[in-house]
């Protein structure tokens, strides 16, 4: 049977049922970027026992894993035939922190770990900044070198390529634009900037990269303000596209295949399926 790892975003994980008849073997890496997941552990960092509220148990899970730099010795160890990404969560700045590189996602924001001693002094890199750019570019070329020198260079690799949706379809039909890009709570970008960086992002993931299949659905990009979670910057598929990875049936025959899903988010989901056959 196919062992799926992500690393990416909700974009990517709610196209599987997150409850119920979900795909067993289901790896999940989130709330990181390339140049925290290459970087050395935050030194002297000392996760909770239990996660400080607000945080849910996989959110917190989340968060130690980018301090901790724990993600790839997982990846590895899961030995996944398929890994998909998606650059969705490539919208948050990133903190230089003790020679150590780290995510700002929410989840940090809120735990209360930056009170500790390794966080005094740290400096906020934008990621729309020339210096979030090249960190960015040579931590991608680091993974690509990881990905080839392991078990990794097995796996089929999927791109799930995604935009920031600048429209949303409104409760009578009708289309509204969606003005900006919200990276947290009041925390607004630029949606053109974002997507912009993430073209960027894609393509250079494509020439560095070993052979990665991609799968895009750029005439869905429409949100939808009557979605259950609202037009929100955190991406849940909502539609729920259900192709789960089918075993497959023939040497190296692989191919991905589109399905329907629709979202409510900023960050809109496509309609895109994955199919091992």
């Amino acid at each position: 049977m196919p062992r799926v790892a992500i690393v990416g975003s909700c974009i990517t994980r709610d196209l599987w049922p997150i409850r119920g008849d979900g795909l067993k073997d289901l790896a999940y890496v989130s709330r990181t970027s390339f140049p925290s997941l290459m970087s050395r552990p935050v030194p002297g960092f000392a996760p909770a026992a239990a996660p400080p509220e607000p945080l849910k148990q996989h959110q917190h899970r989340a968060v130690v894993a980018d301090l901790r730099k724990t993600a790839l010795a997982q990846l590895v160890a899961f030995r996944p035939t398929h890994v998909i990404f998606d650059f969705i969560d490539e919208r948050f700045d990133l903190y230089a922190a003790s020679r150590a590189i780290v995510t700002r996602s929410w989840e940090l924001e809120v735990s209360g770990y930056l009170t500790q001693a390794p966080f005094a002094g740290r400096r906020r890199i934008p990621r729309l900044s020339a210096a979030c750019d090249r960190l960015w570019l040579e931590a991608l070329a680091e993974f690509a070198a990881f990905v080839r020198a392991t078990p990794l260079a097995h796996a089929r690799l999927i791109l799930h390529s995604a935009r920031w949706a600048t429209a949303s379809r409104t409760e009578d039909g009708t289309l509204r634009p969606v003005d900006g890009v919200e990276i947290m709570g009041g925390d607004w970008g630029d949606a053109g900037a974002h997507n912009a960086l993430l073209a960027r992002y894609e393509a250079d993931f494509l020439d560095l990269m070993p052979p990665v299949d991609v799968v895009a659905a750029p005439d869905a990009r429409i949100a939808d303000d009557a979605h259950q979670w609202g037009v929100q910057p955190l991406p849940l598929c909502a539609g729920l596209l259900r192709r789960d990875l089918a075993p497959a049936r023939g040497a190296g025959r692989h191919r991905a295949r589109r399905a329907q899903c629709s979202s409510g988010v900023r960050p809109e989901a496509t309609r895109s399926g994955f199919e091992a056959r």
